[in-house]
């Protein structure tokens, strides 16, 4: 099994990703799972772990595709994305629906994972509607022996009417029976009896209206008894979707609309409104997995025992936020404590490759090698040295939490507060994500079904302090309230500053949420439902590398794709002069008065400004200005110390600016992303402006009130 190149490729629908097949034979199949049920893993394995990613047309979602070749067949295989249900409440949903109806899916392979098994199976029987050549991969089937679950999966096959197999995804022999039973089904050699869906009998007795109706026009292009269901429940996308692949929106039928009225009427016989219609769905999708599941599954009495009992710890009234709040402290002081030698180290080296470069670039006119190697160069070394170190820690502890199943714990302890705040309680979980990269937080935001929450979650995603404003929030507070000479009491102590930090922005967080929802996004919290994955061993190696490949090497390649051209501009501004002043000194003393106001100066809200590519910049700056210099500089601690002191700093400036450096205007990566997800400028404006006034308000009374006391 393997991937090869292909450049060939076709558009199977309109709203279809483009599939990349080698040849004519290949059969195009869907990976389909819940999140966090090795779907993904098992894609990884068959594919070779080379595919081809992209976005879903119209669509933020994410994809990705790889060729699979047995020696029977080829497999252009189409990991859609993780998802509970195709009923289409948000993009993910909508987009995993598409592709099975309409983007030229053949077979399908639903993951589901063996310790709860009934749970992936709601997703597994609307996917046999879609595609009754499906396969049902029964996967971390050694997770759930370990737990005491016994599976029969001749029995849970015998249910269902599709074949079953069961896999590990790390065991190569188990995914060799998976390619061997998904040959045999495109094939044609299995024999299918797909258990079909039934619905208690107002529901069945709507559907019947218009069901044969559709089988008439459109014959099985799709399944007319799923198709009629979707119209009597009034899913608009679907209709738009079914009418570009059928060539025809089928409610401009006026047979096929007023056989959807008439099933709608029959509803209304029962009482059955179209939002109670979509909570009976639910419930009976429920019930059939439940069918399916029958003699299927067992398990030891109190094999769930421990993972109660850890939930009452962790997720109890007592000790859930506590407990949240040590994990939080001990999460940032590992950071802190494990990030200062290396970046030190690294800090070295870069400096030693920068006077390199400068030598090499002596023959050089003096502003080429000023703005390359000055400006460029110093600027993406800084941010380099500043954030990998904790990046590189930060990251894999917050994988581990992930992979471990304690982030769910996370989102269930803060749903109520943000419910309260009538927003979603999926929200924390992008609040979480803002930790590493607001940028990433805010992508995240898309498992939000609602719009408005969705925009609420966006918008607030900067008021909790991301990988960028740690180093300088932790800077400031050694320099002021901690210490410079290190070691166990002053690396916690700087732990606890940054816990209180986070906290504050976790707080604004909150009120941010409420004014939003209070005034131009108002609305009622919608409700979702999560379910608590089992607790399992995070798979250390793979939490390591996908941590620092995926995460933290692309927010670092992030913030240097940005950092390089703001050293050059910020080098030019230090350098060009008029009339004796650099622009860098007009800049700062315009600024003045406005910043002391917030109890500041000039010369850091000028930081802050030049520092939108990049949070990591802000210290640099302010230390070149202070300097007089032309170019960035690093100064160790105590040299800052003494610096910031001769030029007036206080702790009452220090608060101020680690006040603003916690709530003001998000990086420009972040913006765009805003602007992007959010389908317009006007909400990166908002994004902008949100935190900003936070901010200003925030410094303006801590610098007024204190100085009544000074």
């Amino acid at each position: 099994m393997g991937l090869t190149s292909s450049s060939t490729g076709f558009a199977a629908a309109e709203t279809s990703l483009e599939i990349k097949r080698h040849a004519s034979s290949d059969v195009v199949v869907a990976i389909a799972g819940n999140p966090n049920v090795g779907k993904s893993t098992i894609f990884n394995a068959l594919t070779g772990m080379r595919q081809h990613t992209g976005n879903w047309p119209g669509k933020t979602v994410a994809a990705a595709q790889g060729y699979c070749e047995t020696e029977r067949s080829g497999y252009v295989l189409v990991d859609i994305p993780g998802t509970y249900s195709l009923l289409a409440h948000s993009a993910e949903e909508e987009a995993a629906r598409d592709f099975l109806c309409f983007g030229g899916a053949e077979a399908a392979v639903v993951v589901c994972d063996a310790t709860c098994l009934q749970r992936s199976l709601n997703l597994a029987l609307q996917v046999m509607e879609l595609c009754p050549k499906t396969l049902v991969c029964v996967n971390l089937c050694d997770e759930a022996k370990r737990r005491g679950i016994t599976l029969d999966l001749k029995q849970l096959e015998e249910n269902l009417g599709v074949p079953v197999v069961g896999t590990a995804a790390h065991d190569k022999r188990t995914l060799k029976v998976l390619t061997e039973a998904l040959d045999r089904l495109c094939s044609g050699e299995t024999e299918l009896h797909p258990k079909r869906l039934h619905y208690i009998k107002p529901v069945e007795a709507a559907i019947a209206c218009a069901e044969p109706l559709l089988r008439e026009r459109f014959g099985e292009r799709l399944d007319p008894r799923w198709l009629a269901l979707r119209l009597i429940e009034g899913d608009k996308t679907l209709a738009a979707e079914a009418g570009k692949y059928l060539g025809t929106d089928p409610l401009s039928d006026p047979e096929i609309s007023a056989a959807v009225e008439r099933g709608r009427l029959r509803l209304a016989e029962d009482e059955i409104t179209l939002d109670i219609l979509r909570d009976r769905i639910v419930s009976c999708i429920t019930l059939n997995s439940e069918e399916a599941a029958d003699g299927a599954v067992s398990e030891c009495a109190g094999c769930r025992r421990a993972d109660r009992r850890a939930d009452r710890l962790l997720t109890g009234r007592a000790l859930g936020f506590p407990l949240m709040i040590l994990l939080l402290l001990v999460v940032f002081w590992l950071t802190i404590s494990g990030a200062n030698y290396p970046s030190q180290l690294l800090s070295a080296g870069l400096g030693w490759l920068g006077e390199r470069l400068s030598e090499l670039m002596s023959g050089a006119p003096w502003w080429l090698s000023g703005v390359l190697v000055d400006g460029a160069y110093r600027t993406l070394a800084w941010v380099t040295a500043v954030m990998l170190p904790p990046m590189a820690i930060f990251f894999p502890l917050f994988t581990l939490l992930e992979d471990s199943g304690y982030l769910p714990r996370v989102a269930y302890n803060l749903d109520k507060p943000f419910q309260r705040c009538n927003a979603c309680g999926k929200q924390a979980l992008t609040m979480a994500m803002g930790f590493g990269c607001n940028a990433a937080g805010i992508v995240g935001c898309r498992i939000i079904d609602s719009k408005r929450e969705r925009l609420i979650a966006m918008l607030t995603n900067a008021f909790v302090p991301c990988n960028g404003k740690f180093p300088f929030i932790l800077t400031l507070a050694s320099v002021f309230f901690v210490g410079t000479a290190g070691g166990f009491g002053e690396s916690a102590l700087s732990a606890a500053i940054v816990t209180a930090a986070v906290l504050l922005g976790v707080g604004m967080t909150f009120a941010a949420s409420k004014f939003l929802s209070a005034t131009i996004l108002r609305g009622q919290p919608s409700g979702f439902t999560l379910e608590l994955p089992p607790y399992r061993k995070p798979q250390f190696g793979k939490v390591i590398v996908r941590s620092l490949l995926d995460r933290t090497l692309f927010v670092l390649g992030r913030a240097a794709a940005v950092a390089a051209p703001a050293g050059a501009v910020i080098w030019i501004l230090a350098n060009v002069t008029v009339d004796g002043g650099s622009l860098l000194s007009y800049c700062t003393g315009a600024l003045d008065p406005f910043a002391r106001l917030l109890g500041m100066d000039g010369v850091i809200l000028m930081a802050f400004i030049l520092g939108l590519p990049a949070n990591e910049i802000v210290i640099p700056i302010i230390i070149m200005c202070y300097m007089s210099q032309g170019s960035l500089t690093e100064l160790s601690l105590p040299a800052l110390a003494q610096l910031l002191g001769e030029n007036g700093w206080t702790w009452r400036t220090a608060v101020c600016t680690m006040l603003f450096s916690l709530m003001h205007w998000p990086c420009s990566t972040s913006l765009l992303t805003v602007r992007k997800e959010a389908g317009g400028w006007k909400w990166a404006l908002a994004a902008f402006l949100l935190p900003t006034c936070a901010g200003v308000i925030g410094c303006f009374l801590v610098a007024q009130i204190s100085g009544l006391f000074i």
